[in-house]
C-alpha cells in the first residue's frame, strides 16, 4: 500500500465552513477582523476535518521537514527509550531525525501534541497505541504522511501498525500460571484505565483464568509511575488482605521487582510459597536474586520496525502494514514450582 492521502488545505476548510480562504487564514493566524461566530464555525470545520495549519508553508519547496514526529505516553518508563532506540537505529542512516511528544497517557494531552507536532508538516509519524481521541485520529488521517501505531494490535490503525496483542498476552500468561498449579491469584496493575495496553492484558488474563475454572481472588490498581517501592507496598497491602494468594501477576516488570525484593525480605519461599511474573522483559533487573517470569514486549524491534514502514511509504516501496510480532514467556525463576 503505497498511496498517501491528499494533505488538507485551507480551501478544504473554507468550502467546509462556507466562507474564503482569507477568513480561514485569519481565524487560524487569530488576526483580523472576524465575528464570533465565523471564527467558531471556522474552528468547527477545522477540527471536523483534521486540519492542522502548515508552520512551515512557504518557507520550503517541499513544504515537509526531515523530521519524524514520535508522540508516547511516557519518558519515565523505561520501555519507550528502548522504543526510541529501535527508531533512531533506522532512521539515523536514512537523513532523518525523530522529534518526541510526550502525552502522559492523557488523550487530550496527545491532541494538543499531535496539533504541534503535525503543524510542522513532518514526513512521518510513528504513535504509541491505537486510542485517540476523535480530534486526533481526524488529524492523522488528514496529514498525507505515513502514520505507524506501534505497541498494540487490538483495534483498528489509522494507517499501519507495529506490535503484540495484549489481550493475548494476558491469555497467555494465564494459562501458564494455571497450568503450574496456582489458583489463588492476585492482579497488581498500573495506569488504568489510561493504559490501555495494561488494560487489554489484564482483561485477557482474567479471560484465561475463567476458562480454567479459577476466578481472580483479588486485584489493585494505581496511578503513577512504575517503581520499586509502589511494587513493596501494594505487594505488602495485597497480602496482609489476601494472606492466601498463591501468586501475584504485575502489569510490568518494575513493580514485579518491588514485590519479589518485599516477598523475599520477609523470608516467604518464591516460587514455591507464592510465584508472580510480570511485563515487558526489562534487561535492567537481570541482577535480581530470582528471575521474574516475564514477557518481552519487543520494544526495540518495534521501534525499528515502525521506522521501516515509514522509511518505505515515503519512498513508494510497497510494505506490510501490520506487523504482528509474538513475544514468548520466559518463566524465570518465579513460574515453576519445581
Amino acid at each position: 500500500m503505497t498511496d498517501q492521502p491528499r494533505p488538507l488545505t485551507l480551501r478544504d476548510v473554507s468550502e467546509a465552513a462556507g466562507v474564503s480562504e482569507m477568513t480561514v487564514s485569519r481565524v487560524l493566524r487569530n488576526r483580523g477582523d472576524v465575528s464570533e461566530a465565523t471564527r467558531e464555525k471556522v474552528l468547527r470545520a477545522a477540527k471536523r476535518l483534521g486540519y492542522v495549519p502548515n508552520k512551515i508553508a512557504g518557507a520550503l519547496a517541499s513544504q515537509q521537514v526531515n523530521l519524524v514526529a514520535v508522540i508516547i505516553p511516557s519518558l519515565g518508563n523505561m520501555v519507550f527509550p528502548e522504543v526510541l532506540s529501535g527508531i533512531s537505529s533506522v532512521l539515523d542512516g536514512a537523513g532523518l531525525q525523530p522529534v518526541v511528544g510526550v502525552t502522559d497517557y492523557l488523550p487530550e494531552k496527545e491532541e494538543r501534541v499531535l496539533y504541534e507536532m503535525l503543524s510542522w508538516r513532518p514526513s512521518g509519524a510513528i504513535v504509541a497505541g491505537l486510542e485517540h481521541s476523535d480530534a486526533s485520529r481526524a488529524m492523522l488521517r488528514a496529514a498525507g504522511i505515513p502514520v505507524v501505531e506501534i505497541m498494540d494490535l487490538d483495534g483498528t490503525p489509522v494507517d499501519a501498525m507495529v506490535g503484540m496483542s495484549h489481550r493475548r498476552a494476558g491469555r497467555e500468561m494465564g494459562r501458564a500460571i494455571l497450568s503450574e498449579g496456582y489458583r489463588r491469584i492476585g492482579f497488581l496493575g498500573t495506569k488504568m484505565p489510561l493504559d490501555h495496553r495494561a488494560r487489554k492484558r489484564f482483561e485477557g488474563f482474567v479471560e484465561a483464568l475463567a476458562k480454567g475454572g479459577v476466578e481472580l481472588a483479588d486485584h489493585e490498581f494505581y496511578s503513577g509511575g512504575s517503581a520499586l517501592a509502589k511494587g513493596q507496598d501494594m505487594t505488602r497491602a495485597m497480602l496482609a488482605r489476601t494472606p492466601d494468594l498463591d501468586f501475584l501477576y504485575y502489569s510490568n516488570d518494575m513493580i514485579a521487582a518491588g514485590g519479589l525484593l518485599w516477598l523475599l525480605g520477609e523470608g516467604i519461599d518464591v516460587p514455591g510459597r507464592i510465584g508472580l511474573a510480570g511485563f515487558n522483559r526489562v534487561d535492567l533487573l537481570d541482577g535480581l536474586p530470582r528471575r521474574i517470569a516475564t514477557m518481552d514486549s519487543c520494544r526495540r524491534e518495534i521501534g525499528r520496525r515502525a521506522a521501516e514502514i515509514v522509511l518505505a511509504r515515503m519512498e513508494g516501496r510497497a510494505i506490510e502494514r501490520i506487523v504482528a510480532l509474538e513475544p514468548r514467556i520466559d518463566p524465570g525463576d518465579t513460574l515453576h514450582r519445581g
